[in-house]
């Protein structure tokens, strides 16, 4: 195991090294590498003031319908997948931007019966769920979908969560990262306590299911103690897709152990490409293949017809912008009062380090170094996070948006892109309508589905199960249908 990690470490390292020395060789070039595409979308936009735009339906948050025609939209431009992110909290001050959100989950099922190929990712927490909740949940959906159904995995910092929960403040951080690698190893083992072939289902014999072929896992952990087995049948991926998009050393060691997709956020290329050599390296350290983790960076694409039509857009949302709500949540990120925060001065120099933030410690340094690199006053500071709250955004034409992507892909910095229209539904739609067929011609992404479940999308395999051979367990004492 170790000599395999070492070689995989050297293969990355290698790669690396080349796209630094030219960004446009053949080991990047669209005949070995394509790609990977997810929309994250979110009611009317990413931006905090695409409501207030005339074509923008401040209801949108809870319309399915308005869900399922982005859905197909993202679908139509062969997207590997949609994402929704969630919290089990209310989130910010409502009066900024539309809140309040429907069960992530929920919204998947009826998203999976209006769309056929697009790749279905929900947020979940390991904080203030239990494993055999979650694993049913998404290995439902995955079934409901036909094998399309992603979990990203978030630990959920703050204490307005943990009050909604019967606990005073969150856990440390520490801890909750802990219980989130044991939730992971628990659900798999939930997905594989079922044998493929455990549902017989012979007429002729009067036998549906082969005991046999479905175990407990018998799990005793520090946080969990699970018998099983699950009471679905192991789902058309095996496991469904585990994103991740923690970005503190926490967060990434576990990316680099559980994780097929990462969502991360980056200001510059430089920062990109080091987050992305150093989660690979992590990746073959903990024993698997670097190609195996996909990650995808964030950005907010601006997109005009012409640059100053992009720069006019980018210009009226900011225009919308209450910065008395926007200095709230900054001041909340940040852990100071928000009179701390004059809109017209920089940010205050005794601001707390990162070891002594609790939740969402790499977008707070992200934050704060923003602000530092380029002097920004708060009001400033606010307008670059009025669109994406610390991703990248980008303005510009859609052959200027097409340059950005491919340079950080070409340059060793993303596997693919987690897309956040600024506005919806008609910045998903320029997105697909204008440049995706630029990245098509380009040979940069796919002109078609070629599988039909999400990890096929990612390029990844169905994973064995882990209990393959073993003897099972007698199920003879688990549950009754009386």
């Amino acid at each position: 195991m170790l000599a395999k990690a070492l070689i995989a470490m050297f293969r990355c390292r290698e790669l690396h090294s080349l796209r630094q020395e030219n960004p446009m060789t053949s080991e990047n070039s669209s005949s070995s590498r394509t790609l990977h595409l997810n929309a994250f979308l979110m009611s009317t936009g990413h931006h905090e003031a695409s409501w207030r735009l005339p074509e923008s339906d401040p209801q949108s948050s809870t319309n399915i319908e308005h869900y399922k025609q982005l859905a197909r939209t993202a679908e139509r431009g062969k997207l590997d997948s949609i994402f929704f992110a969630d919290s089990p909290v209310l989130f910010g001050e409502v009066g900024r931007r539309p809140a309040g959100k429907l069960e992530p989950t929920v919204l998947l099922t009826a998203i999976a019966g209006a769309t056929e190929h697009i790749g279905l990712i929900a947020t979940a927490s390991t904080t203030y769920n239990e494993p055999f909740n979650l694993a049913r949940r998404f290995a439902s959906v995955d079934w409901v979908s036909g094998g399309r159904a992603g979990w990203n995995v978030v630990t959920t910092a703050g204490p307005d969560a943990a009050r909604n929960f019967g606990v005073d403040d969150q856990p440390a951080h520490a801890v909750r990262y802990e219980r989130a690698a044991e939730f992971i190893e628990v659900a798999q083992k939930l997905w594989d306590s079922w044998q493929d072939d455990a549902v017989v289902a012979d007429k002729a014999e009067g036998v549906w299911g082969d005991a046999d072929r479905i175990r407990t896992i018998d799990h005793e952990g520090k946080h969990f103690k699970v018998r099983g087995p699950l009471n679905v049948p192991r789902s058309p991926q095996g496991h469904p897709l585990i994103v991740q998009a923690g970005s503190s050393e926490d967060g990434k060691d576990l990316a680099a152990r559980y994780a097929d997709a990462v969502f991360t956020a980056h200001q510059t290329l430089a920062d990109a490409r080091d987050f992305y050599r150093d989660l690979k390296a992590r990746t073959a350290a903990a024993g698997r293949d670097p190609e195996t983790i996909k990650i995808l960076p964030g950005i907010v694409p601006v997109i005009g017809a012409t640059e100053e039509e992009a720069l006019e857009l980018e210009r009226e949302l900011d225009r919308l912008i209450k910065p008395e709500y926007a200095r709230i949540q900054l001041a909340k990120t940040l852990r100071v009062a928000p009179e701390d925060l004059p809109l017209d001065r920089e940010l205050p120099q005794d601001l707390p380090s990162e070891d002594e933030i609790e939740g969402a410690k790499s977008r707070y340094t992200l934050i704060v170094q923003l602000a530092r690199r380029e002097k920004l006053t708060v009001r400033q500071l606010i307008g670059r996070l009025g669109g994406g709250r610390g991703h990248r955004t980008f303005t510009g034409t859609p052959v200027q948006v097409a340059d950005a992507i491919q340079e950080w892909f070409d340059g060793g910095a993303a596997d693919g892109f987690n897309i956040m229209p600024p506005v919806l539904p008609s910045g998903l739609e320029t997105f697909v309508d204008q440049v995706v067929p630029i990245l098509q011609e380009r040979g940069l992404f796919r002109t078609g589905y070629t599988g039909t479940t999400l990890r096929e999308h990612y390029g990844l395999e169905r994973p064995d199960n882990r209990f393959a051979g073993a003897a099972a367990p007698a199920l003879a004492s688990i549950g009754s249908a009386f």
